[in-house]
Formats: structure tokens, C-alpha cells, sequence
């Protein structure tokens, strides 16, 4: 199995098909793991894309059903996930890439397209998440009942103190938006990005369409689109024209 290794974090990923490479992140939030698309997921896009992209696709560092570990970064959560994504690339000897991300994949993209947008040539951001002002402390008691538990069963040296910590600075301390970057910041995101939005508590359709209208190169998909076996297929070929359209043509071609 191919593990990605930085220090004392230590990243489990899968590298399948072929062409141009598609980064993937799954949904579940802080459980976010490829196994998660079998039983989470509207579709599995190491599955469906696989014939079209060099798909990559890495378990989150510290989800407590995966087999991605490293140090919980108090001080800079969000940039810590980054850098295992963007280590991740790194180590496979590839500059530009796409990206797809699954509910928490959103706030992530937007953090990638901070850091890294020169590398990113398009996203498509699937059911994001984003701050609810009716439920401030969602992500916040999610996690504290259902990720920090079994992370710390797991991990003796992680302690409930510091998933507190870890939490607040992630999510009570950016509680607005889209947690990782300002809406200023989207105003200047030249990047094409494709949106599907969904509207559970944790992916506030108002926050996926404010995204929408405020990047410069932004479109959206049907709505709702999870509902029936078809709509879902209709967004799966959606984000594959996209992200075929925006994938960079080869010198000669």
C-alpha cells in the first residue's frame, strides 16, 4: 500500500488511471477517507474517472478510520492539511493539477487556491460546506463527540484538551463562510470552479451559491442533484466536461 511520508506524518493514498492528474478529496469531514466514498458518497470518483484521469486520492491525516497520522497542528490546522495534500503532489513529481473535493473539500480548495493557485488549473467543489449562522457550533460539537473520541482510543498521545484546541482554532475561531479564506479572497479567484451545492445543515446551499457569484470564473450545476440516480449521473458528466474543458492541452496536441 503507497503511503507519502513528511516527518512524523505519515499519508495513505491511492493513484489510479491515467492522463492528466485530478486530486480528489473525500467528504466526512474530519473522517474524510477513500474508503468513506463506498458508503458516504453520491458517487466514487476513483471509479468514475478513472478512465478519463490520473485520479489521486489520500485518506485525511488523523482520521480515526484511516491510515493517514501526523501531529494535530493547533496553530495551523487548515495549512496543515494543505501541506499534506500539496507534499502529497509533490512527491508524485507533479506541478499542476485538478481538484474535486467532497464536502470539507470545499473549505480545502478554497485554503489549496490561497497557497498553492498556480498548481490548481480548475476545481470542483461538490456539496461544500461552510459556516450556518443558525447552527454556529456545528462542526465544532460534531467533532468533539464524533472524531475526537476514537482519534484519541487510537492515538494515547493525543489527549481531549488538545482536540478541543484543535477544533476551536479550526472552526469556533473562523466561525464564517467558508472557515479557510475571506470573501474578498474569492472575489479575486480567477481559477474555473464548479460548484454543486447542497443544502444539509453543514452544506449551506446560500454559502455554495455566494461562492458562485462571487469567483470571477465560477458555474453551477442542477440543484438538487443527490435526489435521484440520475441527476447524480447528470452532475458526474457535468464535472467531467468541466473538468476536461479546463485540462491543460499538451505541447504538439
Amino acid at each position: 500500500m503507497p503511503f507519502y511520508e513528511r516527518g512524523e506524518t505519515r499519508i495513505y493514498y491511492e493513484d489510479v488511471g491515467s492522463g492528466f492528474p485530478l486530486m480528489v478529496i473525500p467528504g466526512g469531514g474530519l473522517n474524510s477517507t477513500i474508503a468513506g466514498f463506498d458508503t458516504l458518497g453520491p458517487f466514487n470518483p476513483l471509479e468514475v474517472y478513472k478512465d478519463d484521469f490520473r485520479v489521486i486520492c489520500a485518506d485525511l491525516r488523523n482520521a480515526p478510520l484511516g491510515q493517514s497520522s501526523g501531529p494535530l497542528e493547533i496553530d495551523r490546522p487548515w495549512d496543515a492539511y494543505s501541506d499534506d495534500q500539496l507534499g502529497l503532489m509533490d512527491h508524485l513529481g507533479i506541478g499542476e493539477f485538478l481538484v474535486m473535493g467532497f464536502c470539507i473539500g470545499g473549505p480545502m480548495i478554497h485554503n489549496l487556491l490561497r497557497l498553492a493557485g498556480d498548481r490548481v488549473v480548475a476545481a470542483a467543489m461538490m456539496q461544500p460546506s461552510g459556516f450556518r449562522p443558525e447552527a454556529p457550533d456545528l462542526f465544532y460539537q460534531n467533532n468533539i463527540k464524533g472524531w475526537g473520541p476514537p482519534l484519541c482510543e487510537k492515538r494515547p498521545d493525543v489527549t481531549m484538551d488538545m482536540v478541543h484546541d484543535f477544533l476551536t482554532s479550526m472552526y469556533t475561531d473562523r466561525a464564517d463562510f467558508v472557515f479557510t479564506v475571506t470573501r474578498d479572497f474569492v472575489r479575486s479567484v480567477e481559477t474555473p470552479l464548479l460548484i454543486a451545492p447542497d443544502d444539509v445543515t453543514a452544506h449551506p446551499y446560500a454559502v455554495a451559491m455566494e461562492v458562485a457569484g462571487l469567483a470571477q470564473n465560477a458555474e453551477t450545476t442542477i440543484y438538487p442533484w443527490k435526489d435521484t440516480q440520475e441527476h447524480i449521473d447528470e452532475v458526474v458528466e457535468h464535472a467531467r466536461r468541466f473538468l476536461k474543458a479546463h485540462e491543460p492541452v499538451k505541447a504538439g496536441a
